[in-house]
């Protein structure tokens, strides 16, 4: 890590065990994920073989105790997720739905059965889920959700809906989908995506966050035996939880997008030269580098002592909101300034900064926009909840 990146030195914060999971993950995302990235980008998509890729890493669900998961620190986790969304978001997305949303659904709210018969396999890569939430019109307010989910005399469930902005949606072989049932409860199902009337089609023409599959899911009369029912999620609490969960790697993961923007414009300023001096010597890119560098290192602290109170289990979701939020914000300024330094250079894929700017537009609004996670922090500072 470079006295830049790491002015404040956080990294002298890790344990050993840490620092070499770090160390590993970053070889892999800079031997086999940063050379294909752009080809990636470009094809709107990411190979379905690096799930397995991340299953031999021990990234997939690193940070769960369920069968065959690595039980791995919250730290661990998100140092993982940073080297990783250096890279790209759409990349480190991959990782956090199957860890985070799919695979955590099942650990904490499904059965034992459940976890034994899917766990392992989603931690080798050898399952790949998604998560069904969001849906066309119920986005930031979930609980307006329309997807059904009807108990048929034969015991069966008949699940009806659309789901929409599902990262890996057309490449998963399961799908937790959430729906209300017959009391108007909240549950959740484990979907195979081999079911009849389950069908999962990519959303084209994307602008941002290009190297992940994104779909929309619909569930048109979906059969599923009682066995698919997440049986502990009753109630929004369910979702909820697993998206504070993919929240905690995002607040981790876009550390590692700015400091990849940083990087490459500090190391740019240094050789471009203008007016017969490099772009470092002048007053006005040396406040630039010094605005990247706070931001940077504030988010990364930011994200350091979160993980540390997550591994305390003192962490509030309302403190993930305030994570969340600020390092987002910050990614997004010190892309935005690094891409100004770069100049016309800065607009190309033969530069990674513009790629991770517009994946920051994606980022800024899924799993909860600024103002939820603004809304989210007052809350909790005030005692009154703005929204139901």
């Amino acid at each position: 890590m470079s006295t830049a990146t790491d002015f404040l030195m956080i990294e002298a914060g890790l344990t050993p065990e840490e620092a070499d999971i770090r160390d590993t993950v970053a070889r892999f995302a800079s031997s086999e994920l940063a050379p294909h990235i752009n080809e990636w980008h470009d094809a709107g998509r990411v190979p379905r073989e690096l799930a397995q890729r991340f299953g031999q890493l021990g990234v997939l669900g690193m940070h769960l105790d369920g069968p065959g998961c690595p039980d791995m620190s919250a730290v661990a986790y998100g140092l993982a997720c940073r080297e990783l969304e250096a890279v790209d978001s759409g990349i480190r997305s991959f990782v956090s739905v199957q860890g985070s949303l799919a695979m955590y659904a099942i650990h904490r709210w499904g059965s034992e059965t459940q976890r034994a018969s899917y766990l392992p396999r989603m931690a080798a890569g050898d399952v790949i889920g998604c998560f069904g939430l969001t849906e066309p019109d119920s986005g930031s307010d979930p609980g307006s959700m329309r997807t059904s989910a009807r108990l048929d005399p034969s015991g069966d469930w008949i699940l009806n809906g659309t789901k929409m902005w599902i990262t890996n949606g057309t490449i998963a072989d399961i799908a937790i989908v959430w729906a209300r049932d017959h009391d108007g409860l909240v549950r959740g199902f484990v979907v195979p995506t081999d079911t009849p009337g389950f069908s999962a089609t990519v959303i084209q023409r994307k602008l941002s966050l290009n190297a992940s599959a994104t779909a929309i899911l619909n569930l048109d009369d979906v059969r599923l035996p009682a066995a698919a029912l997440l049986p502990a999620a009753q109630g929004l609490s369910g979702p909820l939880s697993c998206l504070n969960e993919a929240r905690f790697g995002i607040l981790w993961g876009v550390v590692g997008a700015a400091r990849t923007c940083f990087a490459e414009a500090l190391d740019y300023s240094l050789v471009r030269r203008q007016f017969g001096r490099p772009l470092a010597a002048f007053q006005l890119s040396q406040r630039k580098i010094a605005e990247m560098a706070i931001l940077v290192n504030n988010a990364s602290l930011v994200a350091y002592h979160l993980g540390r109170t997550k591994d305390a289990t003192r962490l509030s979701s309302a403190q993930v909101s305030y994570g969340k939020l600020h390092n987002v914000r910050a990614a997004a300024e010190v892309a935005r300034i690094a891409r100004g330094l770069l100049g016309a250079a800065g607009i190309t894929l033969d530069h990674a900064t513009m790629r991770h700017l517009v994946n920051m537009e994606t980022v800024a609004t899924y799993e909860g926009t600024e103002e939820i996670h603004a809304l989210s922090i007052a809350g909790e500072l005030t005692g009154i909840r703005s929204f139901r």
